[in-house]
C-alpha cells in the first residue's frame, strides 16, 4: 500500500506546490494537475480533499461518474481504491492521516472507542463547515505557517466527525477492548505520571490485566498501542508547556524525556520542528498579531 501523494507524486502533470509536516505521521499538502488520469490503488492511510480552485473538469469514474467543483470535499479511506479524469486545471489541498493516527484523535476526543470512528468514501461534498479550516490549512501551508496548519488540521477532522460521525447517538458497547471506566482510568493515570517513566506493566495494575491483555484491549480501544498514545500525550503536554514560556529543560523533565536529545527527537516526529523553532514559530505569531 502506498499513500495517495505517491500516486500523484508518479503522475506527468500533477504538481505539489506546498507541503508540510504535521507530526506523528500527519502532513498536508497543495496540488495542482490537469489533463491526467490518476487511480489511487488500495491507498494507505485516509485523505480528505478540498477544491480550492477549478475542479469542473476532474470527473471521479470509477462510480457513477460525477465531476468536481470549487469548494467540493472528498474523503478517501484507507484501502478505497478510485479512478480519477482530469480534463481541466484545478488546485486542490490534501490533509493526509494515518489510520492508527486518526482513530487516536477519534478515541481521545470524542471519549468514544476507535472501532467505531466512521470513514466514509466521500465523493464531491459540499461542506460548508469544513470550508474555513480547509482555506486556513491551504493559507498557512502557503506561508509557511506550521502553528496555523496544525491548527487548522486538528480544527478539519474535529469538525468533520462533529457534523458527520452520528455523535448524538449513544456509542455502542463493543466487546475485546477497554470498558469506558477502564479507559477513562488509564487516560487520567497517564496524564498524571507523565513526567515519570509509564511502564506496560504500571497500566496494566491499574486496570487490573495482565501487560500483554492490556496491550491489545489498549490498541482496540484506542487505535494506537500504549506507548504511542503517550508519546502523542507527552508531546501535546510540552507545547503547552512551552506556550507557557517555561525552560526548555524544565520542559523536558516535566514531560517525563531522559534528556535534551530525547526531547529534541521526540517532540520533532510529534510536530515537525524541534522544541526551539516551535518556541521561535510561537513567538513569531504573537509579535505578528496587531
Amino acid at each position: 500500500m502506498r499513500p495517495v501523494s505517491t500516486f500523484l507524486s508518479a503522475s506527468p502533470h500533477a504538481e505539489m506546490t506546498a507541503r508540510a509536516d504535521l507530526g506523528f505521521g500527519l502532513s498536508a499538502a497543495i496540488w495542482t494537475n490537469r489533463s491526467d488520469e490518476v487511480r489511487y490503488t488500495a491507498p494507505l492511510g485516509h485523505t480528505f480533499s478540498y477544491y480550492l480552485e477549478g475542479g469542473d473538469g476532474t470527473w471521479r469514474t470509477d462510480i457513477r461518474p460525477v465531476h468536481g467543483h470549487p469548494g467540493a470535499v472528498s474523503v478517501l479511506p484507507e484501502g478505497q481504491s478510485s479512478d480519477w479524469d482530469i480534463t481541466g486545471a484545478f488546485e486542490f489541498v490534501h490533509l493526509y492521516l494515518p489510520d492508527a493516527a486518526l482513530r487516536r484523535s477519534y478515541a481521545e476526543t470524542f471519549d468514544r472507542d476507535a472501532r467505531l470512528m466512521p470513514v466514509e468514501d466521500l465523493t464531491y461534498a459540499t461542506i460548508p463547515a469544513l470550508t474555513a479550516p480547509f482555506r486556513a490549512l491551504a493559507s498557512a501551508l502557503r506561508t509557511g505557517d506550521a502553528l496555523q496548519a496544525e491548527a487548522a488540521a486538528a480544527e478539519l477532522v474535529t469538525v468533520f466527525f462533529t457534523r458527520h460521525a452520528g455523535l448524538a447517538r449513544p456509542a455502542p458497547a463493543l466487546g475485546g477492548g477497554l470498558a469506558p471506566r477502564t479507559a477513562r482510568r488509564l487516560r487520567d493515570f497517564i496524564e498524571a505520571h507523565l513526567d515519570t517513566p509509564i511502564r506496560l506493566a504500571d497500566l496494566g495494575t491499574e486496570a487490573g490485566l495482565s501487560a500483554f491483555h492490556l496491550h491489545r484491549a489498549f490498541r482496540t480501544r484506542f487505535g494506537v498501542s500504549p506507548q504511542a498514545w503517550i508519546a502523542h500525550r507527552r508531546v501535546a503536554r510540552a507545547k503547552a508547556l512551552i506556550r507557557d514560556g517555561e525552560p526548555l529543560a524544565q520542559v523536558a523533565a516535566a514531560c517525563g524525556y531522559a534528556n535534551q536529545s530525547h526531547f529534541s527527537r521526540s517532540f520533532r516526529d510529534g510536530t515537525g520542528m524541534t522544541p526551539g523553532a516551535y518556541r521561535r514559530a510561537l513567538g513569531a505569531a504573537a509579535a505578528a498579531r496587531p
